[in-house]
């Protein structure tokens, strides 16, 4: 059985109190590894090395530039390594490793894309309106930054925090998900050996007691870079009152998928089960709430049970299989009774519903569609995290608008329609931080990511991340030679 330790100011170190947590497989549901739980010292620990390794030694002392090379080292090295990383996550998180795979690989440009940035961060020199004054500004690192980083995407999500914040100059404590840690500590790994010095990137794990509630509020935490749930950044929001520190969170959604009448049904139905299914819908921009224009839905509803019937469920590490198992236990209590309580609310199980037959072991949890006729449904409602998929009709491009922002959360959305007028008025008019046209489920690290409402503030990539890691500093230089004035006399 593997087992991890944490990565703590450049070395390899167990819980001072010896304390471990097991990690299951979900497509077995058995232990296969266990990893060191960070408590008070280790938190500690990781916290005062970052603050250290800001203020003094090698990484101080780098230049922009210098940082940008380490940067791409560790892009080459994430994508060296990509097959490995996403191998583990698979067995870690139950995602599909032919995803894994490729995400990992893809998430090497993220790290090159921020290299690229570090010695692009400008200040700005005043054209001030006092004479003898020469005034400008320079953008210097925020501090320590803690990155909360969920099991899902766990790559790709890492990468949107550390690029940008290690770019800017700054050091990081990286806190991986309880529930699948191990990829992170695989990942620490290539941070070493692309060398970072000591306390530059500390990689821990825990639980929110005591480990998130210190980390998130301890008074060298300058910057806080959360994915994760609403109740749980609710508690961050709260620890941060203690030192102040600056907040991005991305909570989550529950992204309404718009299909009119003039779209292109194969592809509207490979964008829906893409962003439904793909990942086994264990991802935060999932389509769950899908509204058809009423005269396509019988159509449209047709072909998507027929594709859901197609899917092939299997063992995660297979290229072959298509939907895999839900990461724990917890999930798939969850999406059972969520789904039982859809029907009896009046919603319609067109297909799934349940375990899979022949997989007696392991979270699985077939692809799901429901026939919901209005949007007081729990599965509607309530962001799922599985292959389950709520399906509504409208009638009007007004009612399809006002249906998809009837939801307290705002990240992702999709439009299908092949009328160009009609997707940028509906693009305009959703409420969401990303809106997808005629495709679904797209990244890049040149693109922000980020949502409105409860799917909380900030955004992850793009050019302008890399600032929201720094802060302004405001340099007045005297250029007269004549003494300071009499700060007594008025002129």
């Amino acid at each position: 059985m593997k087992h991890y330790k944490m990565f703590i100011d450049g070395a390899w170190c167990e819980a001072a109190d010896g304390a471990r947590l097991e990690s299951i497989n979900p497509a077995t549901g058995e232990i296969w590894a266990t990893a060191a739980i960070a408590g008070e010292t280790e938190v500690r620990h990781a916290v005062e090395a970052a603050s250290r390794a800001l203020k003094s030694g090698p990484w101080a002392e780098m230049t922009a530039t210098q940082r940008g090379k380490m940067l791409h080292r560790l892009g080459d090295l994430v994508a060296e390594n990509a097959k490995m990383l996403g191998e583990i996550e698979t067995i870690d998180s139950g995602k599909l490793a032919k995803e894994t795979r490729a995400q990992t690989g893809y998430v090497a440009d993220y790290y090159y894309y921020y290299a690229g940035l570090a010695d692009k961060i400008q200040g700005a020199t005043l054209p001030i309106d006092k004479p003898d004054m020469h005034v400008y500004t320079k953008r210097v690192p925020i501090g320590v930054v803690a990155a909360v980083v969920p099991w899902n995407a766990q790559m790709f999500l890492t990468a949107t925090k550390l690029g940008p914040a290690l770019a800017a100059g700054n050091t990081v404590v990286l806190k991986a998900s309880e529930a699948a840690p191990a990829p992170m500590f695989e990942f620490a790994r290539l941070v070493e050996k692309a060398g970072f010095p000591p306390g530059v990137v500390n990689v821990i794990t825990g639980f929110g007691e005591p480990c998130g509630r210190l980390l998130t509020s301890h008074p060298d935490v300058a910057r806080i870079a959360f994915t994760g749930g609403p109740d749980a950044a609710r508690h961050i929001v709260r620890n941060s009152a203690e030192n102040f520190a600056v907040l991005s969170l991305e909570l989550g959604g529950k992204s309404p998928m718009l299909v009119f009448d003039d779209a292109d049904i194969e592809g509207a139905v490979n964008g829906i089960i893409a962003g439904n299914f793909g990942a086994t819908g264990q991802s935060c921009v999932a389509g769950s709430r899908v509204f058809i224009q009423s005269t396509i839905r019988e159509q449209l509803l047709e072909k998507l049970v027929a594709r859901a019937a197609e899917i092939r469920i299997g063992d995660p590490l297979a290229d072959a299989t298509q939907v895999g198992p839900l990461c724990t236990e917890g999930q798939f209590e969850h999406i059972s009774e969520s789904v039982e309580a859809a029907v009896g609310e009046g919603a319609k199980l067109l297909c799934g519903g349940k375990r899979p037959d022949g997989f007696d072991d392991g979270w699985y949890y077939s692809p799901t569609i429901l026939d919901c006729p209005h949007q007081d449904i729990r599965t509607v409602r309530e962001e799922m995290f599985g292959p389950v998929l709520s399906a509504l009709s409208f009638d009007t491009e007004a009612e399809a608008i006002e249906m998809a922002n009837n939801s307290e959360f705002g990240l992702g959305s999709g439009v299908f329609t092949a009328d160009v007028a009609r997707a940028i008025r509906v693009s305009e008019a959703i409420h969401s931080g990303i809106v997808w046209v005629n495709t679904y489920r797209v990244i890049s690290p040149i693109a922000p990511f980020g949502g409105f409402k409860n799917s909380g503030p900030g955004r992850e990539s793009g050019i302008d991340a890399i600032y929201d890691y720094t802060r302004t500093k405001t340099v007045w230089i005297n250029t007269s030679t004549e003494p300071m004035a009499d700060p007594f006399v008025m002129r």
